[in-house]
């Protein structure tokens, strides 16, 4: 087969060794003469991810000349914009005679080439690869997530897509050959990575790993994400689960580079915004879904060529230039060491915990859970990571199906159970105290979980039901241990809803019990509730949790109740942060 490649971009020479080192016939064309003479001299090199060099005999400057070397497949790397006026002069001259792919980024960049060919002869590439040149002839390649995927747009040349894949594969350009249905998930998987990211480092001059490693800009183009993953959704475009933590992943790993769009903004040529960030906006109005983010960054690269710039697009444009600023402050200097970062998302407090490559913890900290706009959690993983070298991040608790910095997710039961077996290798009970729910546990020496039962229907029990009862009481919940410990009331709360909880509480204040016994009958009533659970007797029981760790009389109470040693281990609220912690430390940076 003879392939001719038209421009000679980073894709372009990419593709180019690749098809040759394959066993195909490969024929060359550009506009720029300087390269053509380069490659004609030297060949193509490529460097980084890929280390290869091919030399090339057919190198042409014209289109004409390109389609008069008799070739079965011509493939255009062009910018998508010079596509229509290219492709009608190849068809003007041999209309039936090849096939034509389409080796560019972008939504319904197809479109272009079958309109003019017709479906039947159309195939598109969806590339995973990137490279920046350093010569004319010399690309870095600066990553590769394989595979590729390549279809024919209406699946009628289905022998060519697996011809051209399976020897790609044989050369380590790994790509799939897919069908038409499936092609149009990958484009838009592709372009939402590629809209994500390709105007904010244009914007910026931050590349991909700069934006992605900021808090700030991190924010920003996860929002971008979910913005188009709705449009897509709309148009019928289903993602597996977890497709945007998987995105964030991808983008995290491209290293540092600038996108193709970031480098004609940065050399003030015409962009393809209008296939990546216009695209989904276009197909927004059509389902009227609302897409402001990738609204706002398609009009500031379309500013950006002289175009009047609106106040609200020149703040945000500010904002960026700030956000690029603060990239280049010098931190807290990292080391070689490799850390493991565990993070535990309650209902009400997210725990964060770092163990250093012996197990040994190194920080601890307790924020509240992450709101909307998620910038306190994410200010501080990014301190986190400007002071430790990070190799792997677990996420537990309530919110870890969310939290898409996460390398891998573990249960809280599993993580609890993993924390307090490194510090306590014996069979054990523990009870988790958490905001909204109770887990009582039963752990082997080695930290699996034998057994567990997770009361979560009701607040009953819980932090949330000290805190409403607290309330109720008008006892400061600072005071409340304190109160406690000086009560030898045995009166507790008959109710375990909350509800009705705090309308027993208004009469025990009608009757002028005092806040100490309210406050031991508040724990009484907990206590109460956990001894209804079944445990296993004789082992040791700990006790662990945000509960615990500001209510520390309450182990006294529940001793009495259940009748034996209750044991509360150093740092009880950060025990299961600790298991995640763990876990990342044994994942050692591989994905979950």
């Amino acid at each position: 087969m003879k392939i001719g490649i038209i421009g000679l971009g980073p894709v372009g020479q990419i593709l180019a060794v690749h098809l040759a080192e394959a066993g195909f016939e490969v024929a060359l064309c550009d506009v720029d003469t300087a390269k053509l003479k380069k490659i004609q001299k030297e060949g193509i090199i490529l460097e980084g991810k890929i280390n290869k060099t091919r030399k090339f005999t057919n190198i042409v400057s014209q289109v004409k000349e390109l389609v008069a070397l008799d070739i079965d497949l011509l493939i255009f790397s062009v910018k998508v914009y010079q596509t229509t006026a290219i492709a009608t002069e190849a068809y003007r001259m041999n209309a039936n005679r090849f096939c034509v792919m389409s080796a560019q980024n972008g939504i319904d960049v197809e479109k272009n080439l079958s309109a003019i060919f017709g479906e039947k002869k159309t195939l598109r590439l969806v590339i995973n690869f990137a490279g920046n040149p350093t010569d004319l002839h010399h690309i870095n390649i600066t990553f590769f997530n394989a595979p590729n995927y390549l279809a024919s747009v209406d699946d009628s040349q289905t022998e060519i897509c697996e011809r051209i894949s399976t020897a790609l594969n044989r050369v380590s350009l790994d790509t799939v050959a897919v069908d038409s249905f499936q092609l149009q998930n990958k484009i838009w998987e592709k372009t939402i990575l590629n809209s994500s990211l390709s105007a904010l480092c244009g914007l910026t001059g931050l590349t991909m790993r700069q934006a992605m490693e900021l808090s700030d800009t991190y924010d920003i183009v996860e929002q971008v994400i979910v913005e188009s993953v709705k449009v897509a959704e709309a148009e019928d475009i289903r993602f597996g689960e977890n497709f945007i933590k998987k995105c964030l992943r991808y983008l995290k790993r491209a290293g540092d580079h600038l996108p193709s769009l970031a480098l004609d903004m940065l050399n003030n040529r015409q962009t393809e915004i209008d296939y990546f960030n216009g695209k989904i906006v276009f197909y927004g109005k059509k389902h009227y879904v609302k897409t402001p983010l990738n609204q706002v960054f398609t009009n500031l690269v379309h500013a950006h060529k002289g175009r009047k710039e609106t106040p609200a697009q020149s703040l945000l444009r500010d904002t960026l230039i700030t956000i690029h600023q603060k990239s280049n402050v010098n931190g807290k200097s990292k080391t070689g060491k490799k850390y493991f970062l565990g993070v535990d998302l309650g209902s009400y407090f997210t725990k964060i915990t770092v163990l250093d490559e012996k197990g040994e913890v190194t920080y601890r900290e307790l924020l509240k859970t992450m709101n909307r706009d998620k910038k306190s959690l994410y200010n501080a993983l990014s301190q986190i990571q400007d002071s430790f070298n990070i190799e792997s991040i677990c996420a537990t608790g309530y919110g870890r199906e969310h939290f898409h910095n996460a390398d891998l997710t573990k249960t809280e039961v599993t993580c609890a159970s993993k924390g307090l077996s490194s510090q306590f290798p014996v069979r054990k009970n523990i009870i988790d105290i958490g905001a909204e729910d109770i887990k009582v546990i039963r752990s082997s020496e080695t930290g699996k979980v034998e057994e567990f039962f997770m009361n979560n229907k009701c607040a009953a029990g819980t932090g949330a039901f000290i805190v409403e009862s607290a309330e109720r009481a008008e006892i400061p919940l600072e005071k409340m241990s304190e109160f406690a410990s000086r009560s030898n009331s045995n009166k507790e709360l008959n109710s375990f809803c909350t509800v009705f909880a705090k309308t027993e509480i208004m009469s025990w204040i009608f009757d002028d019990t005092s806040h100490e016994d309210i406050a031991r009958g508040i724990y009484l009533a907990i206590s109460n509730r956990i001894n209804k659970i079944k445990t296993e007797q004789g082992l040791p029981l700990y006790l662990i949790g945000g509960v615990i760790a500001h209510h520390s009389y309450f182990k006294n109470v529940l001793s009495e109740k259940m009748n034996t040693e209750v044991l509360i281990p150093e740092h009880p609220q950060f025990v299961v942060s600790y298991g995640a912690a763990l876990f990342a430390r044994e994942n050692g940076g591989k994905v979950g």
